[in-house]
């Protein structure tokens, strides 16, 4: 492991990794031909420049910081603060796999995007632009949708959630709504 300039340089499977002490960013599983980039936000509110990412690659924010995955075309993910994703995607849209916190999806006219928790997924439907919202933080899943339509599916049932509505998957731990 080696410092530079404050940021923590390791090697993992001959790859060189920047991890800021809020951000850590695992090997790719796989590369497409899709190419994205994330915009690293440290717990102080400055930017560190833009890195390419890869399909596959996992994000961990800590407190006070976040992270936007960039993807052209296909739209956009935030990554909260305290939240842990894994982000996969190719030609024809992205799928996130969110172990813990909060993000926000933004997918473009057409693109396919799909968001998985240990409660079920949720799928945007139709050909519009889509932004929507998923938090894992209570324990449950709390999906919100700002533009566009997204399905929730989980336990067997499909529900359609369009924009301005909101609804939830699993069991939220008591008291705890984000």
């Amino acid at each position: 492991m080696i410092w530079f300039h404050g940021i923590r340089l390791m090697m993992v499977s001959g790859f060189v990794v920047a991890a800021l002490t809020v951000v850590v960013l695992a090997t790719p599983m796989q590369v497409t031909q899709v190419n994205g980039t994330v915009k690293l936000k440290q717990a102080d509110g400055t930017e560190v420049p833009a890195k390419p990412f890869r399909s596959g690659e996992t994000i961990t924010t800590g407190i006070k910081s976040s992270a936007v995955v960039s993807l052209g075309k296909l739209g956009r993910v935030e990554v909260f603060e305290e939240s842990k994703m894994t982000l996969s995607f190719d030609d024809s849209g992205l799928t996130a796999m969110l172990d813990a916190g909060r993000v926000r999806v933004s997918s473009s006219p057409g693109a396919n995007a799909t968001v998985k928790t240990a409660d079920g997924e949720i799928v945007a439907v139709g050909d519009k632009l889509k932004e929507f919202t998923v938090d894992v933080t209570c324990g449950d899943t709390f999906v919100s949708v700002r533009k566009g339509t997204v399905e929730l599916r989980a336990g067997g049932t499909v529900k359609q959630i369009a924009a301005g509505s909101q609804d939830t998957a699993g069991v939220a731990r008591p008291g705890c709504r984000p």
